[in-house]
């Protein structure tokens, strides 16, 4: 797989002009401008940079998971360092917008560089994008042209304060406006959590628990069409859990119905619900419920 190390290497791959700066990039088509287009497709590659984009799709439906969405007010994307990136020309956006890249040692030595990380959403699959109101999107079209402003001017030694310090109001409206999306989107909330469920069950249902042990949330999201950072994040906002309490949740639901069977040891049970050692189960068990497993058989065991 192709790394590219610098942002210019990186930008002459995609056949996009070099930058102003050499760990920072800024195309807007503000006006009746247009973005730069680059290459069509590629195969998978890796760089060292974050990318902040926001594009139009030209259809306003696109589907990605099992859900159809309304892209038509555009989406904001974000790409971290060493996320893997491959594209065909299948999905075709109207040149309106922007395009951030920067450098990870663009913010060495800067605050920022230790609050980006805290930022799920640079960790989301492009299928995760923020959709913009377009009240929320004059309002990052207003932070992006401060930013261009600075990287247009002849920068001097207040440039690069000033340009991250624009970068971290920006990712502060991003934080809020995801905060709203969450809240806007409680029926996918709500189905996200229905099919994580359905999954699980039939998982459980299979056998497959004895046979493969307990999935992992990766596995999980990944049979959801989802990426994990974001199914935890969506079950955390609907339900007060994470993707991993929902999943003990379940373990133990299930370990009630096979505890109230005879003749089965509690090791037995343990590997049964995929638990390579059997005193997990039993610690985990104890923490949900308060009690241990032969204490939850004798409470509750039919006479």
């Amino acid at each position: 797989m192709q790394h590219f190390k610098t942002l210019s290497s990186y930008l002459d791959y995609l056949e996009l002009p070099r930058p102003e700066h050499p760990m920072l990039s800024v195309f807007n088509s503000k006006g009746n401008g247009f973005l730069p287009c680059p290459k069509e497709s590629s195969p998978p590659i890796t760089n060292d940079c974050y990318t902040i984009s926001f594009k139009k799709y030209v259809n306003g439906n696109l589907n990605y998971g099992r859900t159809k969405y309304d892209f038509t007010n555009g989406a904001l994307i974000f790409i971290a360092p060493r996320q893997v990136l491959q594209w065909d020309n299948s999905v075709v956006f109207e040149q309106k917008g922007f395009s951030i890249n920067f450098h990870e040692d663009f913010l060495k030595g800067t605050e920022l560089a230790r609050l980006i990380k805290k930022y799920g959403f640079f960790s989301y699959t492009t299928n995760e994008a923020l959709h913009l109101s377009p009240k929320e999107e004059k309002q990052i079209e207003a932070i992006v042209e401060n930013i261009e402003i600075e990287y247009e001017n002849n920068q001097d030694e207040f440039s690069k304060e000033i340009i991250i310090s624009q970068l971290d109001t920006l990712l502060k409206y991003a934080n809020r406006f995801y905060e709203r999306q969450f809240l806007n989107r409680k029926e996918l909330s709500n189905n996200l959590l229905d099919r994580f469920n359905l999954h699980l069950s039939n998982y459980f249902d299979s056998g497959l628990l004895a046979e493969k042990g307990i999935p992992s949330i990766e596995e999980i999201a990944k049979n959801l069409a989802v990426s994990q950072r974001y199914l935890s994040d969506t079950l955390k906002k609907e339900t007060g859990k994470t993707s991993t309490e929902h999943l003990h949740l379940l373990l133990i639901d299930e370990a009630k119905n096979i505890l109230l069977q005879p003749n089965k040891s509690i090791a037995e049970v343990a590997y049964e619900l995929g638990f390579e050692y059997p005193p997990y189960f039993s610690r985990l068990f104890k923490k949900k419920e308060g009690i241990s497993p032969t204490e939850y058989r004798d409470k509750y065991k039919l006479n």
